[in-house]
């Protein structure tokens, strides 16, 4: 019931993003970025929605643009899979410990759209992959998802760890404020009559 498909196509990407919130974690992504297609499978297997990505960019300039519009599209999926909001739990928080580093996100279905990133990373890479891209990815989702949305590292020492750990946590957050509240009988999470 809660699904959503999305094709954004540019001069620069043709992106198509199908999502289900109700699934079980089932994923298959593909962007020709094989790093960032690792945080899209722990972003759906941790969140527990099933999610489709296919992408295609100009990655031969860089992965810039494949990784932001895949930010932007997911983000435009959430938002038409959660329809109006009505019996969502709206927020969601995680503190996620992996190995050396811990990333902690605290995030609301808001409407409105604001970042606070507080991630460093100790290299510019992770294998090829820029590691400013995972910024320019949640920058993406939090605009065009409607969602507040702060990460924090708490420490980390390794930069692959620190990546997947804030996809993770975001994850584990955006699972729990999509569940539906059993207790509010459908009503909308808000006292202003709309999110």
């Amino acid at each position: 019931m809660r699904k959503a498909s999305i094709t954004r196509k540019t001069a620069e990407t043709e992106i198509s993003v199908e999502i289900n919130l109700d699934g079980t974690g089932q994923y298959d992504n593909e962007t020709g970025v094989g790093f960032f297609d690792h945080m899209l499978d722990q972003l759906s297997r941790h969140a527990l929605i099933d999610m489709t990505v296919r992408a295609t960019g100009d990655t031969h300039i860089d992965d810039h643009h494949t990784v932001e519009d895949t930010g932007i599209a997911l983000g435009q999926a959430l938002v038409a899979a959660l329809g109006d909001k009505m019996g969502i739990r709206r927020y969601g928080h995680f503190a996620l410990a992996m190995d050396d580093t811990q990333v902690s996100t605290a995030l609301d279905l808001s409407a409105r759209p604001f970042l606070v990133w507080n991630v460093d990373f100790p290299s510019a890479k992770i294998g090829t992959f820029d590691t400013e891209l995972v910024r320019e990815f949640f920058q993406a989702l939090s605009t065009h998802g409607g969602i507040t949305l702060h990460v924090d590292r708490i420490h980390g020492i390794n930069s692959h760890h620190i990546a997947e750990a804030a996809f993770k946590s975001v994850a584990r957050a955006l699972r729990m404020a999509v569940e539906t509240d059993p207790r509010t009988a459908g009503a909308l999470p808000s006292t202003k009559g709309k999110l």
